[in-house]
């Protein structure tokens, strides 16, 4: 068994990451920063905004700036579905095909056998290709023809999603939502970015973040390890989720509360953004910061009911109470 890596070498990956993030995205530190913590948090991330706000420029960014553990193996550092209403299952997962020579049938992987997959439009395709998704975001594995086929360790999703035209989508149903740790809405960038966006555009178009050093795979499953076991989550932290929880299943506005699912991946969510705050510890404020972010998506609104973000931060009133009178260790 490898050694737990200290948090300072942990650090150094988000580093990394940052940098070549921020050389191909203006304006965007905060999306930005949610990416990268759902990467270290083992989670996936729904991009949702109108077109050529950057959403797929930063899907693309993240997996160029990551390298195989295996050069040369089966695994890519990133793949592309482009998803459209004729698309296939198969088109996603792979397919079995027979190979006269040999008599016998082989399995052809699919572009989700990669380390990160952009999942472009991926409100544009069928609920049976949505559902082929399913099983490979929640066990990182896929079944085809009754054989299961693992993933690689880091699969990650980045699913953008174009809310403005609604025409020929499909909207992603409850339970495909809940495998998406963050939902982040993508809004214009501001004046001062989008000119600095326009006078430096030729050098961002020659990939400046191509000179940086890229991050190991190995590396970013190594800092997984480390933030789950080196960063602490006070009980009364716990305590203050499921309250929150319960509050949203007890809600008049709410038809149907948060899954216990979103609560254990929020932990991981707060390990991670406490490391990139430079910080060993959770405390009240990273609940604060991400629960719009992880929890609104997850809400089913009775009619007249509000907005989901505002339903979450009323339900986070009595937890952020509790915990300001709390022991924190």
């Amino acid at each position: 068994m490898e050694p737990i890596a200290p948090l300072d070498e942990v650090y150094s990956v988000v580093d990394a990451l940052r940098k070549r993030l921020c050389a191909a995205i203006v304006g965007r530190d905060d999306v930005i920063d949610l990416v990268i913590n759902a990467l270290l948090s083992d989670g996936h991330v729904l991009l949702e905004d109108y077109p050529g706000s950057g959403k797929t420029t930063l899907a693309k960014a993240l997996g160029e700036a990551l390298i195989a553990s295996q050069p040369g193996g089966k695994i890519a550092s990133m793949r592309r579905v482009q998803f459209t209403p004729d698309l296939l299952p198969s088109d996603v997962t792979g397919c079995t095909i027979f190979d006269p020579d040999e008599r016998a049938f082989h399995f052809r992987a699919g572009p989700i056998f990669s380390h990160v997959l952009l999942a472009d439009e991926i409100n544009r395709t069928s609920p049976k290709v949505q559902a082929a998704l399913l099983e490979a975001m929640a066990e990182k594995q896929c079944t085809v023809d009754n054989q299961t086929h693992r993933l690689d360790d880091l699969f990650f999703v980045i699913a953008t999603q174009n809310p403005l035209d609604l025409a020929g989508t499909f909207p992603l149903p409850t339970a495909q939502l809940d495998r998406f740790m963050f939902k982040i809405r993508m809004h214009h960038i501001d004046m001062a970015s989008e000119v600095d966006l326009l006078m430096r555009i030729s050098e961002i178009r020659n990939d400046p973040g191509s000179k940086l050093p890229l991050v190991n795979c190995r590396d970013v499953i190594s800092a997984r390890i480390a933030i789950e076991k080196r960063v602490h989550i006070a009980p009364a932290i716990k305590q203050a989720l499921v309250t929150f929880a319960d509050a949203t299943r007890n809600s008049n506005a709410v038809l149907q509360g948060v899954s216990t699912r979103s609560l254990v991946l929020c932990l991981s969510a707060l390990q991670t953004r406490a490391l990139m705050m430079g910080r060993d510890y959770v405390i009240p404020s990273d609940i604060e910061h991400l629960a719009p972010f992880i929890f609104a998506h997850r809400l089913m609104i009775a009619p007249g009911g509000g907005s989901p973000e505002d339903i979450v931060v009323e339900c986070l009133k009595t937890p952020l109470e509790m915990l300001a009178k709390a022991k924190l260790n």
